[in-house]
């Protein structure tokens, strides 16, 4: 089957990323012909045929609007048995909703001032591509309920396909080799209890959150460990507030995602809107407990008490207990349980996922008259 996805240029280390390069290997290994239509250049994914959306520099807004339009015209252009898009694009077939719903984002922000423009037209395609893409795919059950209030699609067109994740590079077995190394390169004691926070875009991921939740721990010497892209100063405020700045790692954004969960004692991400988050994928994969936000779709993954805690992403006494529970509970039978509830999610089940959907849609296809 000949294949174009669509989807923004990535350096394949973030959570997006790994998701559409997990996708295309999954692809690439059952033997399908994939191109990836992309703007600017992204990291090489052997099999991949990369075919340049080309795009001059915009404003946001107006990014938005052409990397529309320079997806349909690719698409006229080319022959492929099934287009899918990652973007908010109006020439596809099958559409991945893996950034969720703009609608429900604003909503759950408190819907931001500012970029207005921005939100506009990211609303008007949203709506458009919904209305007319045959084929919905959200990536978790909160994100198909999510689009079915905020836009009535049906649930023939509607369906959920997890992402996958690298059960190779996460695992468990890494923590003998790499927490004490990556302890010293964090300025950390080997006995140091570590909390690990990873995103970007720190307002909406809840580092406020994680913040306040370290301050309440009843152990006063766990430390925070953020890996991620985001404005700091705010955060750096906060932890001085609270008395927890010496407790504070901001270390920016990392490739080597493993080492970190491999020195990590429990991940937190009070995310306030999450369609899934493949942080909890990773984590569990590492066998590290998750605190997780009932906002986030990968929460649907953690069982309280077993692998980790679902909490309010703005309620930091809660987190803080859910990570006093976790400092003191059994971690043995804890790790093997988040590694235990991350091994279904392969990259080959997730592109067999969306090869039964292209199939749907070909027969679709075939039996219009």
């Amino acid at each position: 089957m000949r294949i174009a996805i669509i989807a923004r240029p990535h350096s394949f280390h973030g959570g997006v990323e790994h998701a559409t390069a997990g996708l295309l290997r999954g692809l690439v290994a059952r033997g399908e012909e994939v191109e990836l239509l992309t703007p600017g250049d992204p990291a090489p994914v052997a099999g991949v045929t990369v075919r340049r959306l080309r795009l001059p520099p915009l404003p946001a807004a107006a990014r938005v609007l052409a990397m529309a339009a320079a997806a349909r015209w690719a698409v006229r252009r080319g022959r492929w048995d099934i287009v899918q898009s990652h973007e908010r694009t109006l020439a596809q077939d099958v559409y991945r909703a893996g950034e969720g719903c703009h609608r429900a984002y604003l909503a759950a922000m408190g819907h931001p001032r500012g970029r207005r423009v921005y939100h506009a037209i990211t609303l008007a395609l949203e709506g458009r591509l919904f209305a007319r893409t045959p084929r919905i795919v959200a990536i978790a059950a909160r994100g198909r309920q999510e689009i079915q209030r905020c836009y009535g699609v049906p649930e023939a067109r509607l369906c959920v396909v997890y992402n996958g994740v690298d059960l190779e590079r996460f695992h468990p077995d890494h923590r003998g080799r790499h927490r004490e190394a990556v302890l010293r390169e964090a300025g950390l004691d080997s006995g140091s209890f570590v909390v690990l926070f990873v995103g970007s875009g720190f307002e909406r991921k809840g580092l406020a959150t994680a913040i306040e939740a370290l301050a309440a721990m009843s152990d006063s010497t766990a430390c925070l460990l953020v890996i991620g892209k985001g404005v700091r100063a705010p955060f750096e405020r906060l932890a001085e507030e609270l008395g927890v700045k010496s407790r504070l790692r901001l270390l920016g954004p990392r490739p080597d995602t493993e080492r970190w969960y491999a020195a990590a004692d429990v991940v937190v991400l009070p995310t306030r809107y999450e369609p899934f988050g493949n942080v909890h994928l990773e984590a569990l994969a590492s066998g590290v407990p998750m605190v997780a936000s009932n906002r986030a779709g990968g929460a649907e993954l953690i069982e309280n008490g077993v692998n980790g805690y679902v909490v309010d992403p703005l309620d930091a006494a809660a987190a803080a207990r859910a990570l006093d529970r976790i400092r003191s509970g059994p971690r043995r039978e804890m790790v093997d349980a988040a590694r235990r509830s991350a091994e279904p999610f392969t990259h080959a089940a997730q592109a067999e996922g969306f090869t039964r959907i292209y199939r749907e849609v070909r027969s679709a296809r075939a039996q219009d008259p």
